[in-house]
């Protein structure tokens, strides 16, 4: 868990992606690469979305490879066996957490209030997702969550783009920011890796400007 947190932290800005068909799965993931952000989540938004983990995993071990929108157990087995390496989960689903814990696999379960970092913390978990991250609160809910949980890291998604990821990754206790910018299902369907690099690139960029300066 450990580990594949420090990945998580070192790539910064997550792709959050969906896909419509697996053939697309590697040579995005060779963008990606390209761009800087060895890094994507696919989520279960879609019937490809474990193909393309599978083809992901096999082609680029090397890349960190989420499975998200995981709403249960059964479709946590399946990423898994695909091959990816976390589970992150829009809500908090105390079955699924306890699989994934009892498993050994790292997961990310989606919290938007209080309460539910608490269930987490009482899982053992010291990472979670926030979300949706604007539409509860955004910066100032993460600042206000820093005081009485300053053991809790978060990876805020929902609503994040250039325009404000600044603001999260300046964050002490953000260690990632996902972001569905990078990939718009525009350009993937229409096979434009070219671009989806440039925008990965970009964010990369931005993000080791961000590094530069001190987190609050």
């Amino acid at each position: 868990m450990n580990q594949f947190m420090t990945e998580l932290n070192q790539v910064g800005i997550i792709p959050v992606i969906k896909i419509d068909t697996a053939e697309n799965a590697v040579p995005l993931a060779m963008a990606l690469q390209a761009g800087g952000l060895p890094a994507a989540e696919i989520t279960f938004r879609s019937n490809a979305a474990e193909d393309s983990i599978r083809a992901i995993s096999k082609s680029a071990p090397e890349l960190c490879v989420c499975a998200g929108t995981v709403l249960n157990v059964e479709t946590a087995k399946r990423a898994v066996d695909a091959g990816a390496k976390a589970i992150v989960s829009p809500g908090t689903n105390l079955e699924l957490v306890r699989w994934c814990v009892k498993q050994g696999v790292p997961i990310i379960p989606g919290c938007a209030t209080p309460t539910e970092v608490e269930a987490c913390m009482r899982e053992g978990l010291t990472t979670v997702k926030l979300f949706p991250a604007e539409v509860v609160g955004g910066v100032a809910m993460l600042k206000a969550l820093a005081g009485p949980y300053s053991g809790m890291s978060f990876m805020p998604t929902g609503g994040i783009s250039p325009s404000n990821v600044k603001d999260y990754l300046m964050l002490k206790n953000v260690v990632a920011c996902g972001g569905s910018w990078i990939v718009p299902e525009k350009l993937l369907k229409e096979k434009r890796f070219d671009e989806i690099q440039r925008l990965a690139e970009e964010a990369a960029a931005l993000r080791d400007t961000i590094r530069k300066g001190t987190k609050n």
